[in-house]
Protein backbone atom coordinates (compact mmCIF):
# COMPACT_ATOMS: atom_id res chain seq x y z
CA UNK A 1 0.00 0.00 0.00
CA UNK A 2 1.01 3.57 -1.21
CA UNK A 3 1.21 5.87 2.45
CA UNK A 4 0.29 9.41 1.63
CA UNK A 5 -1.12 10.42 5.14
CA UNK A 6 -3.49 9.37 7.82
CA UNK A 7 -6.81 10.67 5.86
CA UNK A 8 -6.47 7.41 3.56
CA UNK A 9 -8.67 4.45 5.46
CA UNK A 10 -7.34 0.76 5.01
CA UNK A 11 -7.50 0.20 1.58
CA UNK A 12 -10.04 -3.18 1.74
CA UNK A 13 -12.38 -1.18 4.19
CA UNK A 14 -11.47 -3.32 7.21
CA UNK A 15 -14.16 -2.62 10.07
CA UNK A 16 -16.52 -0.99 7.92
CA UNK A 17 -19.94 -1.61 7.06
CA UNK A 18 -21.13 -3.20 4.30
CA UNK A 19 -24.38 -1.88 4.65
CA UNK A 20 -26.78 0.53 3.64
CA UNK A 21 -26.30 3.68 6.03
CA UNK A 22 -28.76 6.50 6.15
CA UNK A 23 -27.90 8.20 8.66
CA UNK A 24 -24.10 8.62 7.43
CA UNK A 25 -25.51 9.67 3.64
CA UNK A 26 -27.55 12.67 5.02
CA UNK A 27 -25.08 15.00 3.47
CA UNK A 28 -26.02 13.12 -0.35
CA UNK A 29 -29.70 12.87 0.69
CA UNK A 30 -29.39 16.33 1.84
CA UNK A 31 -28.70 17.64 -2.10
CA UNK A 32 -31.79 15.83 -3.35
CA UNK A 33 -34.29 17.63 -0.85
CA UNK A 34 -32.73 20.82 -1.67
CA UNK A 35 -34.39 20.57 -4.94
CA UNK A 36 -37.68 21.04 -3.35
CA UNK A 37 -36.91 24.37 -2.53
CA UNK A 38 -37.62 25.27 -6.04
CA UNK A 39 -41.21 25.42 -4.91
CA UNK A 40 -40.12 28.53 -3.14
CA UNK A 41 -37.51 30.11 -5.73
CA UNK A 42 -39.94 29.42 -8.92
CA UNK A 43 -38.22 29.54 -12.49
CA UNK A 44 -36.66 31.48 -14.76
CA UNK A 45 -35.39 30.61 -18.72
CA UNK A 46 -31.38 31.78 -16.97
CA UNK A 47 -31.40 29.41 -14.34
CA UNK A 48 -32.37 26.71 -16.22
CA UNK A 49 -30.40 27.41 -18.85
CA UNK A 50 -27.95 27.25 -16.00
CA UNK A 51 -28.67 23.98 -14.66
CA UNK A 52 -28.36 22.48 -18.07
CA UNK A 53 -24.90 24.18 -19.48
CA UNK A 54 -23.53 23.04 -15.58
CA UNK A 55 -25.19 19.48 -16.42
CA UNK A 56 -23.12 19.17 -19.72
CA UNK A 57 -20.27 20.60 -18.52
CA UNK A 58 -19.63 18.48 -15.48
CA UNK A 59 -21.19 15.27 -17.21
CA UNK A 60 -18.21 15.84 -19.08
CA UNK A 61 -15.91 15.97 -16.10
CA UNK A 62 -17.14 12.66 -15.25
CA UNK A 63 -17.17 10.84 -18.35
CA UNK A 64 -13.87 12.66 -20.40
CA UNK A 65 -11.96 13.06 -17.05
CA UNK A 66 -12.46 10.64 -14.41
CA UNK A 67 -13.93 7.95 -16.82
CA UNK A 68 -11.78 7.70 -19.90
CA UNK A 69 -9.03 9.52 -18.42
CA UNK A 70 -8.71 8.73 -14.52
CA UNK A 71 -10.14 5.60 -15.02
CA UNK A 72 -9.02 3.96 -17.79
CA UNK A 73 -6.35 6.73 -19.08
CA UNK A 74 -6.97 7.01 -22.92
CA UNK A 75 -5.20 9.44 -23.81
CA UNK A 76 -2.46 12.10 -22.16
CA UNK A 77 -2.36 15.45 -20.74
CA UNK A 78 -0.34 17.91 -18.81
CA UNK A 79 0.22 17.65 -15.25
CA UNK A 80 -1.53 21.22 -14.94
CA UNK A 81 -4.74 20.19 -17.17
CA UNK A 82 -4.70 17.00 -15.16
CA UNK A 83 -5.53 19.09 -11.88
CA UNK A 84 -8.49 21.03 -14.15
CA UNK A 85 -9.76 17.97 -15.30
CA UNK A 86 -9.68 16.49 -11.44
CA UNK A 87 -11.41 19.56 -10.27
CA UNK A 88 -14.18 19.67 -12.86
CA UNK A 89 -14.86 15.94 -12.41
CA UNK A 90 -14.85 16.79 -8.15
CA UNK A 91 -17.51 19.49 -9.30
CA UNK A 92 -20.03 17.05 -9.84
CA UNK A 93 -19.99 15.97 -5.98
CA UNK A 94 -19.23 12.47 -7.15
CA UNK A 95 -16.34 12.29 -4.76
CA UNK A 96 -12.38 12.39 -5.93
CA UNK A 97 -10.25 11.08 -8.89
CA UNK A 98 -8.62 8.60 -7.19
CA UNK A 99 -11.88 7.03 -5.57
CA UNK A 100 -13.76 7.29 -8.27
CA UNK A 101 -10.97 5.73 -10.44
CA UNK A 102 -10.21 2.49 -8.29
CA UNK A 103 -13.85 1.71 -8.01
CA UNK A 104 -14.46 1.72 -11.55
CA UNK A 105 -11.41 -0.34 -12.06
CA UNK A 106 -12.38 -2.49 -9.55
CA UNK A 107 -15.85 -2.62 -11.57
CA UNK A 108 -14.39 -3.65 -14.28
CA UNK A 109 -12.38 -6.48 -12.89
CA UNK A 110 -14.93 -8.26 -11.39
CA UNK A 111 -18.19 -6.80 -13.81
CA UNK A 112 -21.13 -8.61 -12.88
CA UNK A 113 -20.22 -10.59 -10.09
CA UNK A 114 -20.40 -11.10 -6.41
CA UNK A 115 -17.40 -8.70 -5.92
CA UNK A 116 -19.23 -5.57 -8.19
CA UNK A 117 -20.69 -3.50 -5.78
CA UNK A 118 -22.92 -2.35 -8.24
CA UNK A 119 -24.57 -5.29 -10.37
CA UNK A 120 -28.54 -4.53 -11.01
CA UNK A 121 -28.39 -8.44 -12.08
CA UNK A 122 -26.88 -9.99 -8.57
CA UNK A 123 -27.91 -7.02 -6.06
CA UNK A 124 -31.06 -5.34 -7.40
CA UNK A 125 -31.62 -1.97 -8.83
CA UNK A 126 -31.58 0.34 -6.13
CA UNK A 127 -28.13 -0.95 -4.53
CA UNK A 128 -26.39 -1.30 -8.20
CA UNK A 129 -27.80 2.74 -9.24
CA UNK A 130 -27.43 4.58 -5.93
CA UNK A 131 -27.17 2.18 -2.93
CA UNK A 132 -23.63 0.91 -3.13
CA UNK A 133 -22.35 4.88 -2.33
CA UNK A 134 -24.17 5.32 0.74
CA UNK A 135 -22.48 1.73 1.86
CA UNK A 136 -19.32 2.97 4.40
CA UNK A 137 -17.06 0.41 3.04
CA UNK A 138 -17.59 1.88 -0.53
CA UNK A 139 -16.02 4.93 1.07
CA UNK A 140 -12.88 3.49 1.10
CA UNK A 141 -9.81 4.55 -1.88
CA UNK A 142 -7.90 1.75 -2.54
CA UNK A 143 -4.26 3.31 -3.57
CA UNK A 144 -3.05 0.05 -5.16
CA UNK A 145 -5.45 0.45 -7.41
CA UNK A 146 -4.03 3.94 -8.59
CA UNK A 147 -0.92 3.69 -7.79
CA UNK A 148 -0.69 6.08 -11.13
CA UNK A 149 -2.10 8.85 -10.02
CA UNK A 150 -1.56 8.64 -6.19
CA UNK A 151 2.21 9.62 -6.88
CA UNK A 152 0.70 13.51 -7.79
CA UNK A 153 0.19 15.50 -4.27
CA UNK A 154 -2.24 17.72 -6.17
CA UNK A 155 -4.22 14.70 -7.03
CA UNK A 156 -4.41 13.31 -3.42
CA UNK A 157 -5.51 17.01 -2.42
CA UNK A 158 -7.96 17.00 -4.23
CA UNK A 159 -9.41 13.52 -3.68
CA UNK A 160 -9.27 14.48 0.74
CA UNK A 161 -10.69 17.58 -0.25
CA UNK A 162 -13.50 16.22 -2.55
CA UNK A 163 -16.31 18.48 -0.97
CA UNK A 164 -14.41 21.86 -2.19
CA UNK A 165 -15.02 22.37 -5.85
CA UNK A 166 -18.52 22.16 -5.48
CA UNK A 167 -19.23 24.11 -2.89
CA UNK A 168 -17.12 26.52 -4.77
CA UNK A 169 -19.15 26.01 -7.68
CA UNK A 170 -22.66 26.34 -5.49
CA UNK A 171 -20.84 29.94 -4.35
CA UNK A 172 -20.05 31.16 -7.88
CA UNK A 173 -23.69 30.18 -8.80
CA UNK A 174 -25.62 31.83 -6.35
CA UNK A 175 -23.32 35.36 -6.08
CA UNK A 176 -23.97 35.24 -10.08
CA UNK A 177 -27.43 35.18 -9.75
CA UNK A 178 -27.32 37.83 -7.38
CA UNK A 179 -25.16 39.90 -9.63
CA UNK A 180 -27.90 39.42 -12.51
CA UNK A 181 -30.55 40.25 -10.06
CA UNK A 182 -28.56 43.22 -8.94
CA UNK A 183 -28.33 43.95 -13.08
CA UNK A 184 -32.05 43.80 -13.46
CA UNK A 185 -31.92 40.26 -15.05
CA UNK A 186 -35.18 38.39 -14.61
CA UNK A 187 -33.39 35.93 -12.45
CA UNK A 188 -32.57 35.67 -8.60
CA UNK A 189 -29.75 34.28 -6.06
CA UNK A 190 -32.22 31.23 -5.10
CA UNK A 191 -33.23 30.52 -8.76
CA UNK A 192 -29.61 30.42 -9.51
CA UNK A 193 -29.24 28.03 -6.28
CA UNK A 194 -31.70 25.79 -6.61
CA UNK A 195 -31.73 24.97 -10.50
CA UNK A 196 -27.75 25.92 -11.73
CA UNK A 197 -26.89 23.69 -8.86
CA UNK A 198 -28.87 21.11 -6.63
CA UNK A 199 -31.24 20.50 -9.50
CA UNK A 200 -28.37 20.35 -11.86
CA UNK A 201 -26.35 18.09 -9.51
CA UNK A 202 -29.03 15.59 -8.52
CA UNK A 203 -29.54 14.92 -12.64
CA UNK A 204 -26.01 14.41 -12.85
CA UNK A 205 -25.79 11.83 -10.00
CA UNK A 206 -29.11 10.13 -11.38
CA UNK A 207 -27.44 10.32 -15.34
CA UNK A 208 -24.00 8.58 -14.06
CA UNK A 209 -25.46 6.21 -12.17
CA UNK A 210 -27.67 4.91 -15.10
CA UNK A 211 -24.61 3.93 -16.58
CA UNK A 212 -24.07 1.44 -13.62
CA UNK A 213 -27.54 0.21 -13.45
CA UNK A 214 -29.56 0.56 -16.28
CA UNK A 215 -26.92 -0.22 -19.02
CA UNK A 216 -26.19 -3.66 -17.41
CA UNK A 217 -30.08 -4.44 -17.65
CA UNK A 218 -31.66 -2.58 -21.17
CA UNK A 219 -29.86 -2.15 -24.80
CA UNK A 220 -28.17 -4.64 -27.18
CA UNK A 221 -25.22 -6.75 -26.80
CA UNK A 222 -22.44 -6.32 -29.39
CA UNK A 223 -19.86 -8.43 -28.01
CA UNK A 224 -19.68 -11.52 -25.74
CA UNK A 225 -17.78 -9.96 -22.73
CA UNK A 226 -18.62 -12.38 -19.80
CA UNK A 227 -20.94 -9.52 -17.89
CA UNK A 228 -24.40 -8.05 -18.75
CA UNK A 229 -23.14 -4.64 -19.78
CA UNK A 230 -25.65 -3.16 -23.20
CA UNK A 231 -25.18 -0.62 -25.43
CA UNK A 232 -28.34 1.75 -25.36
CA UNK A 233 -28.37 5.27 -27.55
CA UNK A 234 -30.27 6.36 -25.03
CA UNK A 235 -28.45 6.44 -22.22
CA UNK A 236 -25.52 7.59 -24.45
CA UNK A 237 -27.65 10.87 -25.08
CA UNK A 238 -27.93 11.42 -21.21
CA UNK A 239 -24.38 10.36 -20.40
CA UNK A 240 -22.74 12.51 -23.59
CA UNK A 241 -21.48 8.75 -24.97
CA UNK A 242 -21.14 6.66 -21.54
CA UNK A 243 -24.83 4.44 -23.18
CA UNK A 244 -22.26 2.81 -25.82
CA UNK A 245 -21.29 0.37 -22.61
CA UNK A 246 -21.11 -3.26 -24.17
CA UNK A 247 -18.24 -1.77 -26.70
CA UNK A 248 -16.75 -0.30 -23.47
CA UNK A 249 -16.46 -3.26 -21.86
CA UNK A 250 -15.29 -5.24 -25.06
CA UNK A 251 -12.57 -2.90 -24.78
CA UNK A 252 -11.95 0.13 -22.27
CA UNK A 253 -8.65 0.98 -23.86
CA UNK A 254 -10.17 2.95 -26.03
CA UNK A 255 -10.80 6.67 -25.97
CA UNK A 256 -14.08 6.36 -27.60
CA UNK A 257 -17.14 4.50 -26.39
CA UNK A 258 -19.10 4.75 -29.77
CA UNK A 259 -17.05 2.42 -31.76
CA UNK A 260 -18.86 3.56 -35.00
CA UNK A 261 -19.86 7.07 -36.96
CA UNK A 262 -23.49 6.88 -35.97
CA UNK A 263 -22.70 5.61 -32.11
CA UNK A 264 -23.49 9.69 -30.64
CA UNK A 265 -20.28 10.22 -28.73
CA UNK A 266 -19.81 14.02 -27.71
CA UNK A 267 -17.18 13.16 -25.03
CA UNK A 268 -14.86 11.41 -27.71
CA UNK A 269 -16.07 14.80 -29.83
CA UNK A 270 -15.16 16.72 -27.44
CA UNK A 271 -11.36 15.08 -26.40
CA UNK A 272 -10.73 15.28 -30.14
CA UNK A 273 -11.61 18.61 -30.13
CA UNK A 274 -9.16 19.40 -27.09
CA UNK A 275 -6.56 17.47 -29.30
CA UNK A 276 -6.61 19.86 -31.88
CA UNK A 277 -5.74 22.48 -29.40
CA UNK A 278 -2.92 20.98 -27.88
CA UNK A 279 -4.67 19.97 -24.00
CA UNK A 280 -4.87 16.51 -24.69
CA UNK A 281 -2.74 14.10 -26.94
CA UNK A 282 -2.21 10.73 -28.08
CA UNK A 283 -5.48 9.39 -28.12
CA UNK A 284 -5.99 5.64 -28.00
CA UNK A 285 -8.34 3.95 -30.78
CA UNK A 286 -10.05 0.74 -31.09
CA UNK A 287 -7.85 -1.60 -32.86
CA UNK A 288 -8.94 -3.06 -35.73
CA UNK A 289 -8.90 -6.51 -34.24
CA UNK A 290 -12.39 -5.40 -32.37
CA UNK A 291 -13.91 -4.08 -35.41
CA UNK A 292 -13.39 -7.69 -37.29
CA UNK A 293 -14.33 -9.25 -33.95
CA UNK A 294 -17.89 -7.34 -34.38
CA UNK A 295 -18.07 -8.16 -38.19
CA UNK A 296 -17.41 -11.73 -37.34
CA UNK A 297 -20.15 -11.72 -34.39
CA UNK A 298 -22.47 -9.95 -36.92
CA UNK A 299 -21.94 -12.67 -39.83
CA UNK A 300 -22.73 -15.28 -37.10
CA UNK A 301 -25.98 -13.73 -35.76
CA UNK A 302 -26.99 -13.65 -39.26
CA UNK A 303 -26.21 -17.21 -40.11
CA UNK A 304 -28.93 -18.01 -36.94
CA UNK A 305 -25.80 -18.88 -35.18
CA UNK A 306 -25.34 -17.87 -31.59
CA UNK A 307 -21.58 -16.37 -30.99
CA UNK A 308 -18.92 -17.92 -28.60
CA UNK A 309 -18.64 -16.74 -24.75
CA UNK A 310 -15.91 -15.19 -23.61
CA UNK A 311 -14.48 -13.69 -20.76
CA UNK A 312 -14.59 -10.26 -19.58
CA UNK A 313 -11.96 -7.66 -20.30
Amino acid sequence: MIEHGAYFQPTDGSGLSEEVEWKSSLPFLAVHLACLLVFVSGFSWIAFGTCIALYIVRMFGITGAYHRYFSHRTYKTSRWFQFALAWLGASSGQMGPLWWAAHHRHHHRHSDTEEDPHSPGLKGFFISHMGWIMVPKNGVTNLNAVRDLAKFPELRWINRHYIVPPVVLLLVVTYAGLAMYLMGWPVTPLQMMVWGFFISTVLLYHGTFCINSLAHVWGRKRFKTGDDSRNSFLLAVVTLGEGWHNNHHRYPGSVRNGFYWWEFDPTHYTLRFLSWLGLVWDLRDVPESIFAEARSIAEIQQAGLRPPERDAA
